[in-house]
C-alpha cells in the first residue's frame, strides 16, 4: 500500500487497511533487522528533525535508532533548542524546517501544533505524542498483540484508567478500525467525549468491532485478550491533580484480581513509564503523600508472564521505522 508523502497525525486519518499494512511492515522490518539485513539503501542520506517539547526515553530512542537503521540523519530539538511557538510561529517554523529536512517528528502538547506543522511543512510530519493523540504508539501496540496472539480482529481489548486522554482516545479509535472489541473500564469522570465515542461506534458498524464503557471491573475484564493501562496523570499536569485522579481510578488498578477475570492467554500492556513500585522519584513522592507504593498496575502483574511491556517498548522502534519507511517520499 502506497503511503508515501502521508502524515501520521492521528488514527482517524488512516483506514483499517492502512493501519494493518503498517503493522505488517513493522513485523517484516523487525525480522529483517534480526536477520542482519541492511535496511539503509532506499532512505540513505535523508534528514529528519525531531522536535521534543515533551521529553521521552522511548520515543526519542526509537526515532533515532530507526532512522540510523534506514540510513538517515537526525537533528534533535528539545524545548531549549527551538524557537517554535515562542520567537517564531508554528507556520514559519514548518516552512523553514520543511526546506531543510525530509521529515519532521513532533512530540508536545496541543494537537493543533502538529496539525499546523503538517499543513505548512511540505514533508511528512509524524505525531510522537500530543495531549489528544499518540498514533505511533498504536502501531507498536497492535504489532505486539499480533505477534503474540495472531489476528487482531475480534479480540477483546480492555483499557483500565483514564480514557479521556491521548492513549484512551487513540486506542478506542484504533480498535474500532481494526474490528476489535474495545472496553473502557473506568470511573465515569474519565470517559472520553461523546463525539469520539459516537465516531468510534460508527466505524464499528463497518469493521465488526464494538465500543463499551463500563465501571464494572469484573464485567469489563471478563474474557479479555488484552488488559492495558497507563499512568493516571498525563505528562505535564500539575501534581495537585493526583488526589482526585487517585480517588477516581484506584478501583481500576490492574492487579491479580482484575487479571483473573481475563482469558488465560491475556496480555498485560503498558506504554511506559509505569508506577508499579518505588523505583522512581515521582513514585516515592506519591507514596509519601498518599501511602501508595503501586499505582495503575501492581508489581505482581507488571513482572508476571502475562506482561509484554518490554516487547511493546522494543516495538516502538520497529513500528516507527515502518512509519518512516512507508511515508517518506523516494
Amino acid at each position: 500500500m502506497n503511503l508515501q508523502g502521508r502524515n501520521l497525525l492521528k488514527m482517524k486519518d488512516f483506514s483499517g487497511e492502512e493501519i494493518r499494512s503498517l503493522i505488517d511492515l513493522a513485523i517484516r522490518l523487525k525480522r529483517e533487522k534480526r536477520e542482519g539485513i541492511d535496511q539503509s539503501a532506499e532512505l540513505f542520506g535523508k534528514n529528519i528533525a525531531l522536535i521534543f517539547e515533551k521529553t521521552s526515553t522511548r520515543t526519542r530512542c526509537a526515532f533515532e535508532v530507526a532512522a540510523a537503521d534506514l540510513g538517515m540523519h537526525t537533528t534533535y530539538l528539545d524545548p531549549s533548542g527551538s524557537q517554535i511557538g515562542k520567537k517564531e510561529s508554528i507556520k514559519d517554523t514548518a516552512r523553514v524546517l520543511g526546506r531543510m529536512f525530509d521529515g519532521i517528528e513532533y512530540r508536545g502538547f496541543g494537537q493543533e501544533i502538529v496539525e499546523e506543522l503538517a499543513k505548512y511543512a511540505g514533508v511528512p510530519v509524524w505525531n510522537g505524542l500530543t495531549d489528544e493523540s499518540h498514533p505511533t504508539q498504536m502501531i507498536a501496540d497492535m504489532m505486539t498483540i499480533k505477534e503474540r496472539l495472531g489476528e487482531l480482529e475480534g479480540r477483546k481489548f480492555v483499557f483500565m484508567g483514564d480514557g479521556s486522554f491521548n492513549m484512551g482516545n487513540s486506542l478506542m479509535v484504533t480498535c474500532a478500525k481494526l474490528g476489535m472489541h474495545y472496553v473502557l473500564c473506568s470511573h465515569p469522570n474519565c470517559f472520553p467525549s461523546r463525539e469520539l465515542v459516537d465516531y468510534s461506534k460508527k466505524i464499528c458498524e463497518a469493521s465488526g468491532g464494538s465500543v463499551t464503557l463500563t465501571s464494572d471491573v469484573e464485567a469489563g475484564c471478563r474474557d479479555a485478550d488484552v488488559i492495558y493501562t497507563d499512568v493516571w496523570v498525563s505528562m505535564g499536569e500539575p501534581f495537585e491533580i493526583w488526589e482526585q485522579r487517585i480517588c477516581d481510578l484506584l478501583p481500576y488498578q490492574v492487579n491479580a484480581k482484575a487479571m483473573s477475570y481475563a482469558r488465560d492467554t491475556c496480555l498485560f500492556m503498558h506504554c511506559l513509564p509505569a508506577f508499579h513500585d518505588l523505583g522512581t522519584g515521582l513514585g516515592r513522592q506519591i507514596y509519601e503523600k498518599f501511602g501508595l507504593s503501586q499505582m495503575e498496575v501492581t508489581d505482581e502483574v507488571f513482572e508476571s508472564p502475562a506482561s509484554v511491556v518490554f516487547e511493546e517498548a522494543e516495538n516502538r522502534m520497529h513500528s516507527i521505522k515502518a512509519i518512516m519507511y512507508a511515508t517518506m517520499p523516494r
